[in-house]
């Protein structure tokens, strides 16, 4: 009696049941040429089933600081004051104090995002890299000529849990320091189930700093730094440096980058004493 191969049974039982018909003879060449196909589905199988590198997540040479520039383009925030701190971004990286701070890092460079942030938070500017007058250059205007993106409300907790999950796990090179920029002109009006303050505890727990500026114009002027000290400030070696509006913008975040980049200590006589 000739021993049942369990291969054989298989293959009989697969070809009954895509025939779905009843009990038929399986000649030893149809046989063959299942096992044939079975060795070409595992090999495709094992094939694209396997990992691929993503290009998000290639690792570039060490950087000083990883920055992400989280910029408010709420309804609060027409064109004019959009093009402003679009602009203010550009010139501050352009500044010769800025790119001489890159410059002179342990690694002399830095890699950039910005995210555009409202209700729907996304990626305007992927990492970028600036080891260079000319790479700062190039992502100047890359920034400048970003187009217009707006949205409604002004969501906080769902920005940082944008940033958290999808932004700084995926810095493509290895940085000394993981800080995030965070600027707008409004307190969180979502009613978001997990408070700010709490999404911002989860991201530093993770090393990485938070840095505010609030910008002072509209009717959250007198009390939005308060709560940006409150709500979005953490990490080591965090600071809050207002904008005395919209205007003052480019001012404001040429001072934070030269602090952020340089990774010096924030004076604690505040803000006053940063302006020019």
């Amino acid at each position: 009696m000739t021993e049942n191969n369990p291969n054989q049974n298989f293959l009989h039982a697969l070809a009954m049941r895509r025939c779905r018909c009843g009990p038929i003879s399986v000649s030893r060449h149809a046989l063959a040429g299942l096992r044939r196909l079975a060795v070409v589905v595992g090999f495709a199988t094992l094939v694209t089933t396997s990992p691929v590198p993503s290009p998000a997540t290639t690792t570039l040479a060490p950087v000083d600081t990883a920055l992400v520039i989280a910029v408010d383009v709420s309804n609060s925030v027409d064109d004019r004051r959009y093009r402003l701190q679009m602009n203010g971004i550009a010139a501050a990286l352009e500044d010769p104090a800025v790119v001489g701070t890159i410059l002179n890092g342990a690694q002399g460079a830095i890699l950039v995002s910005l995210v555009a942030w409202s209700d729907h938070p996304r990626i305007a500017m992927d990492w970028l890299r600036i080891s260079s007058k000319r790479e700062a250059a190039e992502v100047a205007n890359r920034i400048r000529n970003l187009n217009r993106i707006s949205g409604e409300f002004t969501c906080v907790s769902d920005m940082l849990r944008y940033l958290n999950d999808k932004v700084l796990p995926v810095v493509p090179a290895p940085a000394l320091r993981k800080v995030v920029d965070v600027s707008g002109d409004g307190s969180d009006n979502c009613n978001s189930r997990v408070a700010a303050s709490k999404i911002r505890d989860e991201i530093v727990s993770y090393g990485t700093t938070i840095n505010g500026l609030p910008i002072l114009e509209g009717p959250e002027a007198a009390t939005l730094e308060d709560w940006y000290e409150d709500n979005i400030k953490g990490g080591p070696g965090s600071f809050v440096l207002a904008a005395d509006g919209f205007e003052d913008f480019g001012r404001a975040i040429r001072q934070k980058f030269i602090v952020e980049i340089s990774g010096l200590e924030f004076p604690r006589s505040g803000r006053m004493a940063l302006k020019e």
